[in-house]
């Protein structure tokens, strides 16, 4: 909501603009902590003060961690389980994010993300963009949306779901270029880059699902119209197409990488669905606290921070070392063995 100011501060490891090596420490300050001191507050609180304290929260939200975290803790107030599991959360991954494409960018690796769909409304298909482009174009839209006239439809559909106490979900896509080619791994199950992007992706408040390249669509396709063709010129091997998003077999190709992410609509409703009070049993209209009616272009930028973190996490593995002008070097004559190979 654009009630919320989040601003980040450093308060270490970084020093006149650079890292000096120590822990990079990023600090998001909530400033609606004040209200609830004693809601959420450490201490334990007497008898009285338990009696003015707000309500317990026994009614679970259809599509929420409220009830599972309850049982899974034995939390008999669900304020337990909803606090924490809000994607309030995201904030510090779009945070550390940031580090993440900022060391990515010393090499030459750009990240973007901008929305699909919202609800049934789809964006036009059209060529892979540079990055800058989506950059420039998914800023420029309130939605975060490439097609202008897809845009427009998106706000009206965001508009009718918060009118009819609704919400609306819809597809992120984050695209990264000039990944070098070999980081993951196809020895170790667990390395598998596409698969940890995957799971990152997954990881998001809210996702339910993944695509790297065609996705799903691959499926329904012969291996014919689905695999890429290898080619080779001066600057190397590449592929004729990218319909595998930059990876296989658990290795990024060196072509652009693309993952699509959908998000559920958010589950918290202004016309609560039903649920039952785990205190009386009874039937009851789920609670409500304050949401958006759709938060899928916020998303956008969640899931760039997601696949930002792992590649640069997989990207230091390869070429990691102690300084900036080390691994440049690491990554220069990996590049030139490549080339000539």
């Amino acid at each position: 909501m654009q009630i919320e100011k989040d601003q980040v501060r450093i308060t270490s490891g970084v020093r006149h603009g650079k890292t000096t090596g120590a822990p990079i420490t990023l600090h998001v300050e909530n400033k609606d902590w004040t209200h609830w001191k004693k809601i959420m507050g450490a201490e334990p609180l007497s008898q009285e003060e338990e009696d003015e304290v707000k309500r317990k929260i026994s009614r679970p939200r259809p599509g929420h961690a409220d009830l599972n975290g309850a049982l899974k803790y034995r939390h008999r107030d669900m304020r337990n389980v909803l606090e924490r599991s809000s994607a309030r959360e995201t904030t510090v991954r779009v945070a550390v994010g940031a580090v993440a494409q900022r060391i990515l960018e010393e090499f030459g690796i750009r990240l973007a993300g901008h929305v699909r769909e919202i609800g049934n409304i789809r964006a036009k298909e059209q060529e892979l963009l540079p990055v800058e482009e989506i950059i420039t174009r998914s800023e420029n839209s309130e939605v975060r949306c490439l097609d202008t006239e897809a845009e427009e439809q998106m706000k009206q559909a965001i508009d009718d779901a918060k009118k009819n106490g609704d919400t609306i979900g819809g597809i992120v896509e984050v695209v990264a270029e000039n990944v070098p080619v070999g980081l993951g791994s196809y020895v170790h199950y667990d390395r598998k880059l596409d698969a940890k992007i995957a799971m990152s992706v997954m990881s998001i408040n809210a996702f339910k699902g993944v695509e790297v390249g065609m996705g799903f669509e691959a499926a329904r396709k012969n291996g014919s119209k689905v695999h890429d063709e290898i080619q080779h010129n001066e600057q190397g091997y590449s592929r004729k197409t990218n319909n595998l998003g930059g990876f296989e077999g658990g290795m990024t190709t060196g072509m652009p990488i693309v993952v699509k992410g959908a998000m559920k609509p958010i589950p918290t409703l202004y016309k609560p669905l039903q649920s039952v009070d785990i205190e009386t049993k009874e039937p009851f209209s789920a609670s409500i606290e304050r949401s958006d009616s759709c938060a899928v272009p916020a998303a956008a930028v969640v899931c760039e921070a997601a696949v930002a973190w792992e590649l640069a996490d997989a990207f230091l593995d390869k070429f990691g070392s102690d300084t900036v002008e080390d691994i440049r070097a690491h990554l220069a004559h990996y590049q030139k063995e490549v080339g000539d190979f």
